[in-house]
């Protein structure tokens, strides 16, 4: 049987003075599984960091609770110390204390007894930082700086760490190490993370599940597959996918976006609001001098283009191979490529294009 190792229901926060439209937070209710990694991601200022701080204990919330292990940690009426709840955290910063060294960074949460110890030094090589143990802070580059913030937040024996955005100050190949060695560190500490973030590459590549939040609310909260193939809405195609959503119009008894008319029966109603969501892979362009579309940003992806073309207030993004030689300015044409899916939202029919 799993084991709920946390648990948030109908947790609402707002900054005093409580107004009308203070909510930081709106009816959050997620569960972290023994072992588990979930992210929490969205825009900054969404709540993920305040979210963060309610489980760590350093903010009281307005309404709602939090459980860990079953038993109350925060309420409105209740707050365990953040030292009692057995939590780790983890600051964007590191927040390592300059004037000790690696090795009493790592053990001054803990008891200097034998276990605790044999815990530290094993967590030291783990990370494999135990060489760097007698450096202080100013000696370490930034991905040393995290490796032993981990091994600092883990080394009380805590079940479950806290990780407020860990690898966003570190260069692109320390940050993809780091990022692909966290589940086998958590997996050999017997321990659980929430993880924030605002990457949604980084979500979705290692997060068990992911909470998608927007404006103080949970958007979509499921495996990342299951945001990958079947988003709950528009600011989730949009943000986590970064997916083309065009509106769709009823043009000469058919359903068309800008590029061209849908495979949609029209004995399918749809709402005068839904959307087609598809990929940026889905789509094709052509130079044309008459193309009803222009060209206003392309970037170099090692292996492709992108480009953002604009028609009116509509802009396309669309991926095509290093063979094509358009330019910003330039007029071109948009095709659909026969076979590639679509998604229509708010409905969730998916068809092919």
């Amino acid at each position: 049987m799993v084991k709920t190792e946390l648990k948030v229901e109908k947790l609402s926060h707002a900054f005093k003075p409580i107004k009308k439209n203070n909510w930081v937070l709106k009816d959050i209710n997620i569960t972290l599984n023994e072992g588990e990694l979930i992210g929490l991601l969205g825009p900054s200022g969404c709540g993920k960091t305040t979210l963060l701080r309610l489980i760590a204990g350093f903010d009281k919330p307005t309404s709602g609770l939090i459980k860990k292990n079953g038993e109350i940690i925060s309420d409105n009426n209740f707050l365990l110390p953040p030292e009692k709840r057995q939590i780790g955290m983890v600051f964007q910063d590191y927040a390592l204390f300059p004037h000790l060294n690696v090795w009493d960074n790592v053990c001054f949460g803990i008891n200097k007894k034998k276990p605790a110890i044999e815990r530290a030094n094993w967590l030291l090589s783990l990370l494999g930082i135990y060489h760097l143990k007698n450096r202080y802070p100013h000696e370490l580059s930034g991905g040393q700086s995290q490796r032993v913030a981990f091994a600092r937040a883990l080394a009380p024996g805590t079940s479950l760490v806290l990780l407020d955005e860990p690898f966003c100050s570190l260069d692109v190949e320390v940050r993809a190490r780091l990022r692909s060695e966290l589940s086998s560190v958590l997996k050999s500490c017997s321990a659980s993370a929430i993880l924030v973030t605002h990457d949604p590459n980084e979500a979705l590549a290692i997060c068990d599940r992911v909470a998608v939040m927007r404006d103080g609310e949970i958007q979509q909260y499921s495996k990342p597959s299951n945001i990958v193939l079947n988003p709950s809405n528009v600011f989730v195609g949009q943000f986590v996918l970064q997916k083309n959503i065009l509106p769709i119009h009823l043009l000469d008894q058919s359903y068309s976006i800008c590029i061209g008319k849908l495979n949609i029966p029209l004995e399918i109603v749809i709402s005068e609001k839904s959307v087609c969501i598809f990929d940026k892979k889905s789509i094709c362009i052509e130079p044309s001098l008459s193309g009803l579309f222009t060209i206003i940003a392309k970037e170099y992806r090692i292996n492709c283009y992108v480009f953002i073309v604009i028609l009116d207030d509509l802009k396309v993004i669309v991926e095509s191979t290093l063979e094509t030689t358009l330019g910003i300015g330039d007029k071109c044409t948009i095709k659909f490529i026969i076979g590639e899916e679509y998604l229509i939202l708010p409905e969730k029919i998916r068809s092919k294009f």
